[in-house]
């Protein structure tokens, strides 16, 4: 029987559409505008991707520090469309504004605005899916949002790309090609998320109290010590926050890492838009997948493929290179993502759903510090930036083998009971 999906489902997944343009730009052409800027003002490669990478952290730290207390707050009743409305709103505006920042430090800090509204955002949208959909559903919707995300944000970066690319032959200066593609985004963005304003309704939530934000924090300190005791939800974080972190690290610094080889920019666009085609049918057949594995595997196959991705990276010399890296990216990129948010909103409970995935972010967007940090650090001790991706391998390692460990304690929870098999 086809999987068919609801309009609140349909509406749901439309978001990641949305916002997925924006992280395709952030992946892709924004890198490369940066490194314009920074020609411009003398950086060496080397500084660019550093800088590049240090920005990345700032955004996640802040990320880090927001998710909790807002989606802690967000499961108060009727208060997480509201907060999640503001963090889109700060995200588009920045988003829109990028384009006519002319030097690299202001850049980078539009930069870090947008991004923290983005990722801030992305909390309270994954928290949703307990609402949107029904628990037997939850790894097929998640896997769609996913791919959806990836195809549909190919029709506004491929307008992009050409007006950037081709911003000589039409007469216009690549100040001016990038304002125009980054306002086209943010409307874009907006426009294919009015269906989830729309039609969502927070569905599981905690009653509201007088002096919510006190609540809020309070009921964060208990969510906190009950994680604590819970060794199979503790373990899974802390896996999450090492394996996710590699994941986004690779997805922020993709093209910074190929611009500081000297690889080709045209050839960088091109074989990243090929990850986003190749991450659609893949990330379907893993939300098919999940219907007759257990999801602990597929994400422990997913862990382990980009274990030898990071590796693979230490070796990069030349544009085919490059491309091989794209395609295995593309193959397992959305299946580790969709697969964590489906199996983390199976495991805690629906009506605090904002809280756990503000906890989530620290572990994951939110930590991501670690690996752009990393990489950055990396890269300038060594004076070579294939050293520096390459240790990203490490830290998918230490994240492979806490996930295991999360997930023995959980086979020992299904024999005595306790849960079902995820």
């Amino acid at each position: 029987m086809p999987f068919k999906l609801t309009k609140l489902e349909k509406a749901w997944i439309l978001y990641d559409v949305g916002n997925s343009a924006f992280i395709l730009m952030v992946s892709t052409i924004i890198p490369i505008y940066f490194n314009y800027l920074a020609g411009l003002e003398g950086l060496s490669a080397v500084d660019y991707l550093a800088y590049w990478g240090y920005a990345a952290s700032i955004a996640t730290l802040l990320v880090a520090f927001i998710g909790p207390i807002c989606g802690t707050l967000a499961d108060t009743k009727n208060f997480k469309k509201p907060i999640f409305i503001v963090a889109l709103l700060v995200s588009v505006i920045a988003c829109s504004m990028l384009g006519v920042m002319s030097s690299w430090l202001a850049f980078l800090i539009v930069f870090i605005i947008a991004k923290t509204g983005f990722s801030s955002s992305l909390v309270f949208y994954d928290a949703m899916l307990t609402d949107v959909t029904t628990e037997d559903r939850m790894d097929q919707v998640s896997a769609q949002g996913f791919a959806w995300g990836y195809i549909g944000s190919c029709i506004p970066f491929v307008i992009s790309l050409g007006l950037v690319l081709g911003a000589e032959k039409i007469g216009i200066t690549m100040q001016l090609a990038m304002t125009i593609s980054l306002i086209m985004v943010a409307l874009w963005w907006v426009g294919v998320t009015l269906p989830l304003l729309k039609n969502y309704k927070q569905k599981y939530y905690v009653e509201r109290e007088k002096a919510a934000i006190k609540q809020s924090f309070i009921r964060l300190g208990k969510t906190l010590k009950t994680i604590k005791q819970d060794k199979r939800l503790l373990f899974f974080l802390l896996a999450f926050f090492f394996y996710i972190d590699g994941v986004y690290t690779i997805i922020d610094m993709a093209t910074a890492y190929g611009q500081a080889l000297g690889l080709d920019s045209t050839g960088l666009l091109l074989a990243l838009l090929t990850t986003q085609l190749v991450a659609f049918p893949c990330s379907l057949i893993f939300g098919r997948l999940a219907k007759k594995y257990a999801a602990r595997k597929l994400i422990t196959i997913c862990i382990l493929a980009y274990t030898g991705i990071a590796i693979f990276a230490l070796f990069m010399t030349t544009q085919l290179h490059f491309w091989i890296l794209a395609i295995c990216v593309g193959m397992f990129q959305g299946g580790i993502q969709a697969l964590s948010r489906s199996y983390f909103a199976k495991i805690i409970p629906a009506e605090k759903s904002g809280e756990y995935f503000g906890i989530l972010d620290i572990c994951g967007k939110g930590a991501s510090f670690l690996g752009t940090t990393v990489v950055g650090v990396a890269s300038q001790l060594s004076g070579s930036v294939n050293v520096g991706v390459s240790v990203i391998a490490i830290i998918f390692i230490l994240g492979l083998i806490l996930f295991n460990f999360s997930a023995r304690l959980g086979e020992e929870r299904i024999e005595l009971g306790v849960a079902g098999d995820i």
